[in-house]
């Protein structure tokens, strides 16, 4: 019993220290600057693609409430006492990536850094996290409360790659130092496969 808190202790760490990543690295971008870090290299886009920004920014602002709400669908305390508040927050999971940052992440994928390579991974990442995402809902309003869990570990996993990739990018350039644009190419489907793999390890272990 002790084993299973302290796992959930150093789980509920992890996520929040990388949170309040996300969160310092979005609060960059407010109020709105087009000047500021990842987008100092993408005045090209800028520049020539109206619709980028707005886009840009919806992705952006949109994965700090999908990433705190779909953390909040795993707790089982939440679930057990207030499932109210747990299908609240679901369907707010459910409707961010939907309308927001699965199709806005599959547009600024398709204009990513690091070639065909990285590009290809950030739109797979993109449709795979919105598939997942739109059969998780379509499951619960069926009442299929297994298989929805199911799909949603495997949503919640693609949707955590904001975080797991940034990680990936400190370990590889702490140890290996590549090139830049190697880096890119490498985590951009390292922040999400393993993620995948992970969820489905839990799954076939009925661990949900």
């Amino acid at each position: 019993m002790k084993s299973i808190s302290y796992k959930q202790l150093a789980w509920v760490l992890f996520f929040t220290y990388f949170f309040m990543l996300m969160v310092q690295i979005t609060s960059r971008y407010i109020p709105l600057n087009s000047e500021v870090s990842f987008l100092q290299i993408k005045q090209t886009e800028v520049a020539g693609i109206k619709a980028y920004l707005p886009i840009f920014y919806v992705h952006v602002y949109s994965a700090i409430i999908v990433l705190l709400a779909g953390f909040t669908q795993f707790n089982p305390k939440i679930l057990s006492r207030y499932p109210k508040v747990h299908q609240w927050l679901g369907y707010c999971y459910g409707g961010f990536v939907l309308f927001f940052s699965a199709p806005s992440g599959i547009f600024i994928g398709y204009f990513a850094n690091g070639g065909l390579i990285a590009k290809t991974s950030f739109i797979i990442l993109g449709f795979l996290w919105f598939w997942f995402t739109l059969k998780a809902v379509l499951l619960i309003l069926n009442g299929k409360i297994t298989a929805h869990k199911e799909f949603m570990y495997r949503s919640f996993a693609l949707a955590a790659s904001a975080i797991t990739l940034r990680l990936w990018k400190v370990i590889l350039v702490y140890l290996f130092h590549p090139a830049p644009m190697d880096v890119y190419q490498i985590i951009a489907w390292l922040g999400w496969i393993p993620n995948l793999l992970i969820a489905e390890w839990l799954i076939k272990r009925k661990i949900i």
